[in-house]
């Protein structure tokens, strides 16, 4: 079989790979499946006027007249035609189920407010109210004691933070005032006293009462009542707690570690808080009253502050 000179050997047909000799020889192809003139053996396929005997065809030549274009077939079945490969990434990173939990906002916590004064007809309940509670009184008066209790048996959530609790907080280089008040004692007590505050507000922020203890002097400025009022806020309600000297002196003899004072300590300090008295604030004598018995008598005394708030 004789090919013309210069055409290409037309590979070999391979089934599946959609490959036809009449999609890369157009004039050969012809309707009844018989080849054209040109595939006859010892011929050379017409090219046209500027072919000649002998000479290579032009292979840039037009094809020939009478044949019109042939579309390439169809693929065959299961062949896909070649085109860009779409990427597949290496890693496909599966759908996050959603969290459990997750970050929940909070109000931040800003200056408490005075109570609102309910009717004139009705009595407050103290028990029931998110209020924010100041007890006072010195050393070994119960006020950690009472104010837990009291935190523990209310119909509302509350909080109980205490001075000398967060005051403790620091380890080494605590300051303690036993040693003596100076510098450092009443800037680690400053610094306890705000901590407090931000805490107490941002409980009451969220619905939370709070109840604080700390043994606040009337005469000393620095440990003064504006402190609490500036950290917390004008709604802060103080109670003073204050038993006689000598329930002060057993309860302070039963304390262990820097909670325990000498009883020269706790008479001065005993003495100091006399000065509530006359000073508009209520003032508690629980001398004669246990944890459970105070803790009922504070809620009285709550009920009117709110009802009408002390002036301080």
């Amino acid at each position: 079989m004789q090919h013309a000179v210069g055409s290409p050997l037309p590979p070999p047909h391979q089934s599946g790979h959609g490959w036809t000799p009449a999609a890369h020889d157009p004039g050969a192809h012809h309707p009844g499946g018989h080849p054209g003139p040109a595939a006859h053996q010892g011929q050379v396929p017409h090219q046209g006027p500027a072919a000649h005997q002998g000479s290579a065809p032009h292979q840039g030549s037009p094809p020939h007249q009478g044949s019109a274009p042939v579309p390439p077939p169809p693929p065959a079945p299961g062949f896909a035609p070649p085109g860009p490969v779409p990427h597949t990434p290496h890693h496909v990173q599966a759908p996050q189920a959603p969290e459990t939990t997750g970050h929940v906002p909070l109000p931040p916590g800003g200056p408490v407010g005075m109570p609102s004064a309910p009717p004139a007809a009705s009595v407050p309940d103290a028990s029931t109210t998110t209020i924010a509670v100041l007890l006072i009184g010195p050393a070994g008066a119960g006020k950690t004691s009472v104010a837990k209790y009291w935190a523990d048996h209310r119909r509302v959530p509350t909080a109980h933070i205490s001075l000398d609790d967060v005051r403790e907080w620091v380890r080494s280089g605590f300051a303690d005032p036993q040693s003596g008040w100076n510098d450092n004692s009443e800037a680690q007590y400053r610094l306890a006293r705000r901590t407090c505050g931000f805490a107490a507000r941002n409980f009451l922020a969220n619905g939370i009462s709070c109840i604080l203890d700390d043994a606040v002097f009337p005469d000393r400025p620095v440990v003064g009542l504006g402190g609490w009022k500036r950290h917390v806020g004008p709604g802060l309600l103080p109670v003073v707690l204050l038993p006689g000297l000598e329930i002060v002196l057993e309860r302070n003899a039963e304390r262990a570690g820097n909670r325990r004072l000498t009883d020269e300590e706790v008479a001065r300090i005993h003495g100091r808080m006399a000065g509530w008295y006359g000073s508009g604030l209520p003032i508690i004598d629980n001398s004669q009253l246990d944890v459970p018995q105070t803790a009922r008598v504070l809620d009285d005394v709550l009920a009117r502050s709110i009802a009408s708030p002390p002036q301080w």
